[in-house]
């Protein structure tokens, strides 16, 4: 009980700042005997808790992105209910080449979101194209396609978001952090909403994730907040790189 807990605060931290907590919680859930299905959905009810007060904690970065949030968060929860399906309908193994490859890719948008940056503007400049406010129908599919992911397994679901959203809007990466604390909010919440009817929990577990990941998710954003854009992206890359390694070792 005491190693769920510890798990649950610390993936809350870290969800809130940079997203793959699940690295943290599901091995301590899987080495409590759980089977990989009620660690899984035990997991994505227990979280909740951590991704809205991490996003509370990023309130003031969240102002003046309502009508950004909303749109991103509709492709969010339908992504969420797609994930949660497919967990309860694809074989276990289903995602395990696919995944590496999407953290992956994510790592390196991160990493060299700067340089890509100014590749867009000039891109923009000699064409004469205005930026579009909410990255257009490119960013709301990736966004949509990456919750379907965060649904089935949500490990670095956080770093996708921040990738795609740093590659095509022109924002503070803290800025985007706080939609990113929002749109895992609600896919978790609705990938649990499903199983809650389709599937079994370990109530414990979910207890002690749910309060722990409540108290890290607080913390995190006390903290993560005051990093500064470069600070924020090394622990990006370092954390995705830990989990990339984790995944491709499973």
């Amino acid at each position: 009980m005491a190693a769920v807990f510890a798990a649950g605060v610390g993936a809350g931290a870290i969800n809130s700042v940079v997203g793959s907590g699940t690295l943290i919680t599901f091995p301590v859930l899987l080495a409590t005997g759980l089977p990989p299905v009620t660690a899984t959905v035990s997991n994505a009810l227990g979280l909740i808790p951590g991704s809205i007060s991490g996003a509370i904690g990023y309130r003031e970065e969240l102002r003046g992105q309502r009508r950004r949030v909303l749109k991103f968060g509709a492709g969010a929860l339908l992504g969420g209910l797609g994930g949660a399906t497919l967990l309860l309908m694809l074989p276990a193994d289903a995602f395990e080449t696919i995944v590496p490859v999407l953290v992956g890719l994510a790592l390196l948008l991160v990493a060299f979101q700067p340089q890509i940056g100014r590749l867009v503007q000039r891109r923009r400049a000699r064409t004469g194209a205005s930026p579009r406010r909410d990255g257009g129908p490119l960013l709301q599919t990736g966004l949509t396609l990456a919750s379907v992911y965060g649904g089935y397994f949500t490990a670095a679901q956080g770093i996708i978001y921040l990738s795609l959203m740093g590659m095509l809007l022109d924002e503070p990466l803290q800025r985007l952090n706080g939609v990113k604390n929002v749109l895992s909010a609600l896919v978790n919440t609705m990938a649990a909403l499903f199983f809650l009817f389709a599937a079994d929990f370990e109530w414990t577990a979910v207890g002690l994730l749910a309060v722990g990941s409540g108290l890290g998710g607080w913390v995190g954003a006390k903290v993560g907040r005051r990093f500064s854009p470069t600070v924020l992206r090394i622990l990006v890359v370092t954390v995705g790189t830990v989990a990339l390694v984790q995944l491709l070792l499973r």
